[in-house]
């Protein structure tokens, strides 16, 4: 098989024939039909986590067909569409797997990260955390739900039921969780780069009420702030936005440091929380939800040998919707 292969953080991606792999038991054999790529991919890729072991495959919003079923697998046929998203792994005994929090497992494992990922024409999967796709999706519309979709519809349940919302960063993410929120009946309002016409119109064409920089104000206090773009700046102009009670989420694994903020703008109830990674839980709800809205994706194609090319106009800033691979 090929797949495109990080072989050290901060170098680009290298094109590989590789031996397919073998599932293990309790595992599934999958043939990548798509896998978009998310700016988690980014990080891992730049070396802005912590370096992970060895070589990786990247990428974590799978959409693939099942190849092959490892000893002991239930539930599964060969042929059937299904999708692997970031969390890869959980211990299932903790204190948080016990709990319903298995996103906060301190023994969890990432697809893309610690496990080989989806930037492949095969990968393997722990079977517990592969989910069935809507069939009212193609599988590129599809492979943004499985990240951007689940963690965006995360960062919503977190941002509480305030009508006002403001959404930081107008990515993949944030242009699925904004058709969320304005079916939910909610004013959205789309901070993105100063002077980013293309991405504050096409937030306009998703129902948001108002786009503009993530440098001004639109005229009203928000109930509560979804911080996508890992921009630590963003926190303490969040804050200033909010009413009194609000909150601000920050919805990506890494951001740039936060500067130091008079306590005047935490004040009066408003807080800072970050949301973890994702929950088996968050993506039945959200794959259920997401053709009910409907939530449709704008995705851009690429093939599998221009994942590099991908990654790159993503640290640019230069895609609308998600970036999608498809072998």
């Amino acid at each position: 098989m090929r797949a495109m292969v990080l072989k050290a953080p901060g170098t680009p991606l290298v094109l590989e024939n590789r031996e397919r792999p073998q599932p293990l038991p309790g595992q599934l054999l999958l043939r990548v039909k798509a896998c978009a790529v998310c700016r988690t991919d980014l990080h891992v890729a730049d070396g802005d986590l912590p370096a992970c072991c060895g070589e990786i495959v990247p990428g974590h919003e799978i959409v693939a067909e099942v190849a092959g079923l490892g000893k002991g697998v239930t539930g599964f046929a060969e042929g059937q569409r299904v999708g692997v998203g970031w969390l890869g792994f959980t211990c299932g005994e903790c204190e948080f797997c016990l709990r319903g929090e298995e996103n906060l497992c301190d023994l969890a494992k990432f697809t893309g990260y610690q496990l080989d990922g989806g930037f492949a024409e095969y990968a393997t999967a722990d079977a517990r955390f592969c989910f069935p796709i809507p069939q009212a999706y193609s599988d590129a519309e599809a492979a943004p739900l499985l990240c951007a979709g689940v963690i965006g519809y995360r960062s919503l349940k977190m941002a509480g039921p305030g009508r006002a919302l403001g959404i930081y960063g107008f990515g993949a993410a944030a242009h699925i969780v904004a058709q969320l929120a304005v079916h939910e009946g909610r004013s959205v309002y789309a901070f993105t780069r100063p002077g980013d016409t293309p991405a504050q119109d096409f937030a306009r064409s998703l129902g948001c009420c108002w786009a503009g920089g993530s440098d001004e104000r639109p005229g009203t206090l928000l109930d509560a702030a979804i911080i996508f773009a890992p921009v630590g700046d963003l926190v303490p102009a969040a804050l200033r936005a909010l009413r009194k009670g609000g909150a601000a989420i920050c919805g990506g694994i890494h951001m740039s440091d936060i500067p130091s903020f008079p306590y005047s703008i935490l004040w009066g109830e408003r807080a800072v929380r970050s949301v973890a990674n994702l929950t088996r839980r968050d993506a039945i709800e959200f794959l259920e939800l997401a053709p009910k809205v409907p939530v449709k994706t704008t995705v851009q194609v690429f093939g599998l040998a221009e994942a590099n090319e991908a990654l790159s106009r993503l640290r640019r800033g230069q895609l609308t919707g998600a970036a999608v691979l498809v072998p």
